[in-house]
């Protein structure tokens, strides 16, 4: 009789968990990061091809200022 008790015992200590909010919760959360990151992902691409663009007008700029003869009058030379 003591094997019975026991596994009733064991069935009524058992706490039934509703996950379903928590996983919610976490899908949620999930999704929030993944749109942050593709902003951010987004961001440092512009940022990428606008520092390429700069780069580029600047040598543009330096090669026009060299093939010219130099720094126009009155601009320091860098």
């Amino acid at each position: 009789t003591l094997s019975p008790e026991l596994c009733r015992i064991n069935e009524d200590q058992k706490v039934a968990l509703d996950l379903d909010p928590y996983v919610k919760k976490l899908l949620n959360a999930r999704r929030r990061v993944v749109l942050v990151n593709n902003i951010l992902q987004n961001a440092q691409e512009r940022l990428r091809r606008l520092n390429h663009s700069v780069a580029k007008e600047t040598v543009r700029r330096k090669a026009m200022l060299e093939a010219a003869g130099g720094y126009p009058q009155g601009l320091p030379g860098k």
